[in-house]
């Protein structure tokens, strides 16, 4: 296998590479500045201006869309291609997605981020010509952001087919009832159009009674009943919500593919996606070590750079083997998905997605510790990155079910015709 960078790739990562040192990292005290200002007048889910500036600045450099899977220009009017994006592979993207990693500001900036990259990529892969007119082009154009709703709070969302929302078809109305939440990009204040994977046909195969339903984030019966804090922040712009259906009606063209396609359609986002959350993480787990390793060097206890106490040599080494453990599973991962395809990459996905998330929390748990006090302060970006890092454990599914995929395939290879006797 071959993790070496296209020629395209390699140029693209130390132009973005260069963007974030240079104008995305120093421009972060002043976004936080003005992010305590606006909570504190209360317009927190407002638009910053320094984040709209750092946009500009980055598609006039051609820094946009980079997420863009290779043959995505196949999905649209040869009249219309979108900005930016240059339909890198899998592993063309990942050194890309690390370094985005480095900023919470960095996918943002970019028009990188969750969940609008994953909902773009969904549009490209099974959106209709109609539905990538309305709503694509105005994404990957940057001037609407999206927000995906599956998760349930009244059910185990980690068995996706118990969820609750129904999407009865009749005619060729739609018509979408029940409750979701952490609806990750609802709170944002350009959120248009709303992801929606529901109930179809009870009766159907269990992976057939599921579709995806395009909501418009004004139609008659949505409501954001509130936004959720995760572990005390509420992550702005975007955030997450809990929203609640009424007898909300869309047409039947609102339905992605087709009624009962949800989980395939689901699957076809989640494996990229895992890949990109996953690098992502593993750059800001570089950073974290980065600052560990500074702290430890630069301050002193009895009379002792603390680098020289305690064992935390030991530990550095330690988060050095593991992110570069995690970066090699990752990209194993991204090879199968461009090389075999997703069905062959089911357990590598589900290994990263098991593996990086707890590296990074014990990681980061370091360079708090090697902080002190400051460590958990908004001085330092380490308790928001310890913070990310414990909630991907639960996002796209929780630590226990990725396990359990990586143990069922690997249990299939000895399994002989006879069940052992129980």
């Amino acid at each position: 296998m071959d993790f070496s960078l296209s020629p395209l790739a390699a140029e693209l990562s130390e132009r973005v590479g260069q963007f974030i040192s240079t104008e995305i990292v120093p421009a972060e005290e002043e976004y936080e500045r003005a992010l305590s200002a606006a909570r504190t007048e209360g317009r927190q889910w407002k638009p910053l201006p320094v984040l709209a500036d750092l946009r500009a600045k980055a598609r006039g450099q051609g820094l946009w869309n980079l997420f863009l899977p290779a043959g995505h220009e196949k999905a649209f009017d040869p009249r219309y291609l979108p900005p930016g994006g240059t339909g890198l592979s899998n592993v063309d993207y990942a050194p890309i997605a690390e370094l985005t990693g480095h900023s919470f500001l960095a996918p943002l900036v970019f028009n990188c981020n969750a969940p609008d990259s994953g909902n773009m990529e969904v549009l490209i892969k099974y959106g209709s010509v109609e539905q990538r007119k309305k709503w694509l082009e105005p994404l990957l154009d940057g001037r609407i952001r999206s927000a995906f709703a599956m998760t349930e709070p009244a059910v185990a969302s980690s068995d996706a087919t118990t969820m609750e929302t129904t999407a009865i078809v009749s005619a060729d109305v739609v018509t979408v009832n029940g409750r979701k939440w952490w609806s990750t990009g609802i709170g944002h204040p350009d959120c248009r159009i709303l992801l929606v994977m529901a109930l179809t046909d009870p009766a159907a195969p269990r992976h057939a009674r599921h579709s995806m339903v395009l909501v418009p984030r004004d139609a008659a019966g949505v409501h954001v009943e509130r936004m959720l804090p995760t572990m005390g922040t509420y992550d702005e712009p975007g955030g997450h919500g809990e929203v609640s259906f009424t007898d909300v009606r869309v047409p039947l063209t609102n339905v992605i593919g087709a009624p009962g396609h949800a989980f395939k359609i689901a699957q076809g986002r989640l494996g990229p996606g895992r890949v990109h959350h996953c690098m992502r993480l593993i750059g800001l787990t570089e950073r974290a070590l980065e600052l560990a390793c500074r702290r430890a060097l630069g301050r002193t206890a009895f009379g002792r750079p603390l680098a020289d106490l305690g064992g935390n040599r030991e530990r550095i080494a330690e988060a050095r083997i593991a992110i570069d453990q995690a970066r090699l599973l990752v990209l194993h991962a991204a090879w199968l998905l461009d090389t075999k395809g997703p069905d062959d990459a089911v357990a590598a996905v589900s290994q990263i997605k098991a593996a990086v998330p707890t590296m990074a929390q014990q990681v980061i748990d370091m360079a708090i510790q090697l902080h002190g006090g400051a460590g958990l302060s908004d001085d330092f970006p380490l308790a928001a990155a310890w913070t990310q890092a414990r909630a991907l454990r639960l996002a796209d599914g929780p630590d226990e079910v990725h396990r359990g995929v990586v143990a069922g395939l690997e249990l299939r290879k000895y399994r002989t015709s006879r069940e052992p006797s129980t």
